[in-house]
């Protein structure tokens, strides 16, 4: 299938980015947001100050809040909106015909309550459509700025996955492809929960040895539950997995990390919360991962230490403590 019109689902900063990146590579791309407000200045400014400050938006990328305009329009649909309002917008894009269309979800997160990853949540609605995950290493100003970037795309059928590989790759933006989205989606779901630890290291004035344990031993949590999960082990060593793992721990915009330094440094989630205007996802996805981990029968202390932080807003301190108390056993 020929792709010449782009439709994005969510205007916030990965959103935005992907509109500019497509747009200067001479698609035509709408972007859809949910608040007519913001999209009227938007349009007016050409600038998203609140999600992507200083990054000119191309006249190539149309705005709307119109949902049936959006899809319609649309050879592929690109889903970007935060993972708790995806099912939101998936309701509104149901009412319109997909025949011919192909879906990519740029989506990180595991819903809580039935436990579904991103792309059996699109499925459950939209039914067995052609469908393509994205993850991996991507910090959405990094893009924006053509600063080198590496992702891959991961589709059950390798021709979908070849020719999304094609539209999306650049010489700034490299792009692999994959078979496996269980494990892609995993990755890039999980990851945010272990940055949110390292972030609490951060925030306890703790060093890079520190750092380093909760990333290892964090990544081995992940691919534990992946397995289980039906995800192969290899693919949590890949740009889905370790790679977009190190830049969520260690980067200063990493909306997750950020809010483990926060509650490190004593402040409560909900403080935290109040004041971020971005959503970090690893602070619902702990709540999903902790239930797998029950489910799965699979060891994920990290990710218990982090939950408990959050939800039953146990120590930091005590729950580094119980980490390293930890029963002595072989790596």
């Amino acid at each position: 299938m020929k792709i010449t019109q782009i439709s994005i689902i969510g205007d916030g900063s990965w959103g935005t980015t992907l509109a500019v990146y497509l747009a200067k590579k001479k698609y035509a791309v709408e972007l859809w947001g949910p608040f007519p407000e913001m999209i009227n200045k938007v349009k007016k400014s050409r600038l998203n100050d609140q999600f992507l400050p200083g990054i000119r938006i191309p006249a190539n990328v149309t705005m709307t809040t119109d949902m049936g305009e959006a899809t319609n329009k649309a050879d592929l649909i690109i889903l970007a909106t935060p993972s708790q309002y995806l099912e939101g917008a998936l309701l509104k894009i149901k009412k319109w015909p997909l025949k011919g269309k192909w879906v990519l979800s740029v989506i990180k997160g595991i819903d809580p309550h039935s436990l579904l990853r991103t792309s059996e949540i699109i499925e459950k609605h939209l039914g067995k459509i052609p469908l393509a995950v994205l993850s991996g290493p991507t910090i959405a100003m990094e893009v924006a700025k053509s600063i080198p970037t590496t992702a891959v795309i991961a589709a059950s059928k390798r021709p979908l996955a070849e020719q999304l590989q094609r539209v999306l790759h650049s010489d700034s933006f490299r792009i692999y492809r994959h078979t496996d989205v269980v494990g892609v989606e995993l990755g890039g779901s999980l990851k945010n929960i272990i940055a949110i630890a390292c972030g609490v290291c951060d925030g306890l004035g703790f060093g890079t040895n520190a750092k380093a344990a909760i990333l290892t031993r964090g990544l081995a949590e992940i691919a534990r539950l992946g397995v289980a999960m039906g995800a192969k082990e290899k693919t949590f060593f890949g740009l889905s997995g370790l790679g977009d793992l190190v830049t969520t721990c260690v980067s200063s915009q990493s909306r997750n990390r950020h809010v483990g330094e926060q509650l490190g440094k004593g402040k409560s989630i909900d403080q935290i919360l109040s004041r971020m205007a971005m959503v970090a996802e690893g602070v619902v996805t702990s709540k999903a991962a902790v239930r797998l981990s029950r489910k799965y029968r699979i060891s994920m202390p990290i990710t218990e230490e982090v939950y408990k932080i959050i939800y039953h807003k146990k120590n930091p301190k005590q729950a580094v403590f119980d980490l390293m108390s930890r029963e002595l056993k072989s790596e």
